[in-house]
């Protein structure tokens, strides 16, 4: 799950994106709120956090323009102490909840967790395909009555393809995803975790199964047999 860190001050946007990799959580800031506009945009992030203090541009104007071009990402607004006319410029503006600064980091998370979890049609408990579910609240991967434990990135790649099954998905797709854009991660660290994920479903038996598409990049299918890194 990778979530959009859109503040001006560094060191409070560092915190943040340490906050969420201690709970599984990918992020990347953005510093700029002009460009954080466009990177609402594209859809590309599971949940959006902002300050609805930005001096480039407003943050309740930010969501507000998302939201009237469709876009249904969920978003968490951060606030200034007692600032009541903030919090509500946010709320109507489209925000799912308004965070006021300081918080407690187990409140932050749990805020992340609960918009999230209310888009259900997004992001179900689990994920399912043919004989194959992956466990979004554990991260698990399970069949039947196996189930086997999932790394961070072994789960973002498994996600991807589950959303995805059936749909090719590019190598330079997956890495932007879970290495985050302008990651320096070599193109093969993609295929080393594809090689871990394969190993992972011979464990559980499943018929489903990763195909190397070569060229391409990687689809989710059952009944075939695995392709080579």
């Amino acid at each position: 799950m990778r979530i959009l860190i859109i503040e001006e001050d560094p060191r409070l946007a560092g915190g943040i994106q340490d906050i969420l990799r201690q709970n599984w959580f990918e992020s990347d800031i953005c510093t700029d709120g002009a460009s954080g506009g466009y990177l609402v945009d594209e859809d590309a992030y599971d949940a959006v956090i902002i300050d609805g203090g930005l001096t480039e541009a407003d943050g309740a104007a930010i969501i507000k323009q998302a939201r009237a071009r469709g876009c249904q990402v969920p978003v968490l607004m951060l606030t200034g102490k007692s600032q009541v006319e903030a919090v509500i410029a946010g709320l109507e503006s489209g925000a799912d909840y308004c965070l006021e600064k300081p918080f407690d980091s187990q409140e932050l998370v749990a805020v992340v967790r609960s918009i999230v979890r209310r888009r259900g049609e997004i992001l179900p408990e689990c994920l399912t395909y043919q004989d194959l579910t992956l466990d979004q609240s554990t991260y698990c991967l399970k069949t039947g009555a196996e189930s086997i434990q999932l790394g961070r990135k072994e789960y973002e790649i498994m996600r991807i393809l589950m959303l995805n099954k059936e749909i090719v998905v590019s190598k330079e797709a997956i890495l932007e995803r879970v290495w985050g854009a302008g990651s320096d991660a070599a193109d093969n660290i993609v295929e080393t975790y594809i090689s871990f994920l394969r190993k992972k479903l011979q464990t559980l038996k499943t018929n489903v199964s990763i195909v190397t598409m070569r060229h391409f990049g990687y689809r989710m299918t059952a009944g075939e047999a695995r392709g080579g890194r």
